[in-house]
C-alpha cells in the first residue's frame, strides 16, 4: 500500500487545489502555480464545491480563502473548511491565503491544522515557494505573523483583548511526563530543538522524539499549536 501522506517525489506533479470566491484572485492563483511545469491545478469557489471536489482530487496541498463571503462561516469560513478537510484527509497541508492581517484568524487557523498563513501582498515567486514549502512537509507562517503570535504567546493578550478559549483541558497535561512538561514550557518560549537539547543537556535527536511524542500525546500535529496551548497555560498559572 503506498504511503499516500508523503510528499510527492521529483517524478510526480504537486496537486493543488485552491479555494477562493473571488474569480479574479482564484483564476490569478491558477495561472500563477499552472506557470510550473510539475504542478497541476483544481479550484473550487465556495466552501460546499470545495468539501465536495477536494476527496476526489486528492491534493497535496489545498490553498484555502481565509474569508468567503457568501458562506455561512463568513469571516473564517476558510478555516472552518480546513478544519474539515484536515479531518477527513489528514494528509492534507492547507496554506491559508488572506488579504487581512487578523490575528485571530491567524490562530484558529493554526488550531485547524493549517501549514502556513500568508497575506494576498505576497508576490507571486513567494507564494509559488510556500506551495512547495508546505508540499514538503515543512510549515511555513509568514515572518511578520509568526513573530506576532510567538509574541502573543509569550506576553498573553494585549489590552483590551479577551482572554482566548481554552481548548486543553487540565487531564491532557496529565498525560505529560515532567520532563515533556518541561520541554513543552521550552517549546511555548520559542526555542529550537537545538536551544531546548543545549538548556537541558540531551541529544537534539531525544529533543526531536520528545518533542513527536508530546505532539501525540496532546493530538495536535504542529510545533506551534504545542506553542500556543503552552502558553495559554502559563497565562493560567499567573
Amino acid at each position: 500500500m503506498s504511503d499516500t501522506s508523503a510528499p510527492p517525489t521529483a517524478s510526480e506533479p504537486i496537486r493543488v487545489f485552491i479555494l477562493d470566491d473571488h474569480e479574479v484572485v482564484r483564476r490569478g492563483v491558477r495561472d500563477l502555480l499552472e506557470a510550473e511545469e510539475d504542478i497541476v491545478v483544481g479550484e473550487a469557489a465556495d466552501a460546499r464545491q470545495a468539501l465536495a471536489r477536494v476527496p476526489a482530487a486528492r491534493p497535496q496541498v489545498a490553498v484555502l480563502d481565509v474569508r468567503l463571503g457568501d458562506d455561512a462561516g463568513g469571516d473564517h469560513a476558510g478555516i472552518e473548511v480546513c478544519r474539515e478537510l484536515r479531518a477527513r484527509m489528514p494528509e492534507l497541508v492547507c496554506l491559508m491565503l488572506t488579504s487581512f492581517d487578523d490575528d485571530e484568524a491567524l490562530f484558529d487557523a493554526i488550531m485547524a491544522g493549517a501549514s502556513g498563513y500568508v497575506l494576498k501582498q505576497i508576490n507571486g515567486a513567494d507564494l509559488v515557494s510556500a506551495v512547495r514549502t508546505v508540499a514538503s512537509g515543512t510549515s511555513m507562517l509568514d515572518p511578520r505573523t509568526t513573530a506576532r503570535v510567538m509574541a502573543r504567546l509569550r506576553g498573553g493578550p494585549g489590552p483590551g483583548e479577551a482572554r482566548p478559549a481554552e481548548p486543553e483541558q487540565p487531564s491532557v497535561l496529565d498525560r505529560l511526563s515532567p520532563r515533556e512538561r518541561e520541554i513543552l514550557e521550552l517549546i511555548g518560549e520559542g526555542l529550537t530543538n537545538r536551544e531546548i537539547a543545549e538548556r537541558l543537556y540531551l541529544a537534539e535527536k531525544t529533543v526531536k522524539n520528545r518533542i513527536s511524542a508530546i505532539l501525540s500525546k496532546l493530538g495536535v500535529g504542529r510545533r506551534i499549536q504545542a506553542a500556543m496551548i503552552a502558553g495559554r497555560l502559563r497565562e493560567r498559572s499567573s
